[in-house]
């Protein structure tokens, strides 16, 4: 009885080397992507918190020194925290911050470049309208109109079509081009929801153009 069972497993660990020699490495090389692809998952995680947690600081960094008035200061973080986390969204929002006090405190070209580096690096199309419609506004101001209206085409964000229309009016009435304006203050006017207070403005501009538009339609079944 022994000497069967010893030969049924002598057998069974026979199939079992058979079978190892044929399918071991293909078995232990799967088994090695497999583990090896968990750990990437799992130190890829950890860098994300990682690099994260570290922007997050360096723009905490940066965001008193915008409320402090520093432009300099904030330059200098920004710049630092684009060169080592450009691709997070602290950056993205970093770069619109800084912007906007390097423009407040007269430094133009600070703040176009910081804005250039939003509208190409921005993983967000979101805070890409935003930096071309500030660029815009920049030009507006240095009577740059070509370049103003190049910023305004360059907006995709369905989102941003309204306000892009309504820089585009502003841009095109500072030309003379009054028709032109008109319709696309019109345009802005339309897109703009009846309950946002910019619509107001949009609206005393085209009245201001002696092209009022007309009050909306009252909703079916109410008394005129």
């Amino acid at each position: 009885m022994a000497t069967n069972l010893d030969l049924q497993e002598q057998e069974q660990l026979d199939e079992l080397k058979a079978f190892w020699k044929q399918y071991g490495n293909l078995i232990t090389w799967t088994l090695t992507l497999v583990l090896a692809g968990f750990a990437a998952w799992n130190g890829w995680n950890w860098w994300q918190r990682e690099q994260g947690a570290k922007a997050g600081a360096m723009f905490d960094d940066l965001d008193r020194a915008v409320q402090a008035g520093n432009a300099d200061q904030a330059g200098r973080v920004f710049a630092d925290l684009k060169e080592r986390f450009g691709s997070t969204t602290y950056a993205q929002q970093a770069g619109l911050l800084t912007a906007k006090l390097q423009a407040d405190k007269g430094q133009v070209d600070a703040a176009q470049a910081t804005l250039n580096w939003v509208a190409d690096k921005a993983s967000d199309d979101e805070y890409r309208a935003l930096a071309h419609l500030r660029l815009s506004a920049l030009a507006l101001d240095k009577k740059a109109y070509d370049e103003a209206l190049k910023q305004v085409d360059a907006i995709k964000s369905p989102e941003f079509a309204a306000l892009a229309n309504d820089r585009r009016g502003d841009i095109l009435l500072a030309q003379g081009k009054k028709a032109e304006a008109i319709k696309a203050f019109d345009a802005a006017w339309k897109a703009l929801g009846e309950q946002l207070d910019y619509r107001r403005v949009v609206e005393a501009k085209l009245t201001s153009l002696g092209a009022a538009p007309a009050a909306d339609k009252p909703a079916s079944g109410v008394a005129q």
